[in-house]
């Protein structure tokens, strides 16, 4: 087990109406430079995406959400952004924009395991959470 360490992460979102501002979480964005660690998970739920605009062009944003996966892989598959170095890549992926893609503000945390942080994020903040019965 490692030691604990410091990371920064970010929801990365969708905004099928930019000027509405209405969004879904489709994602997540950690890095932690201490581990040299910068990784994105996405999770698009496209009945989601159609119930906020049911126009959507799924495949494109699905193309457009990947290239935070490669970007986060880096090397020559990801463009001129690949190549820089990680917290770069970090930054650049979350500098504010005024896209259909877009990521929350930067929030930091402590972990060991940061695979295992990336899968409660995106248990709480990306998935669905379960239906509750309601007994009345």
């Amino acid at each position: 087990m490692h030691e604990p360490c410091a990371y920064d992460y970010a929801l990365i979102r969708v905004l099928p109406h930019v000027e509405r501002g209405e969004c879904i979480n489709a994602g997540v964005l950690v890095c932690s430079t201490a581990r040299g660690f910068l990784k994105a998970r996405i999770e698009l739920d496209e009945a989601r995406l159609l119930a906020l605009d049911p126009a959507a062009d799924t495949p494109t944003v699905s193309a457009a959400l990947g290239a935070f996966v490669r970007i986060c892989e880096g090397g020559s598959q990801a463009g001129p952004i690949g190549q820089l170095p990680l917290r770069a890549r970090f930054d650049w992926l979350v500098a504010p924009r005024s896209t259909m893609i877009q990521t929350s503000p930067v929030h930091s945390g402590r972990c060991s395991d940061l695979e295992a942080a990336m899968e409660r994020l995106l248990e709480r903040m990306v998935r669905r959470p379960p239906l509750r019965r309601v007994t009345g």
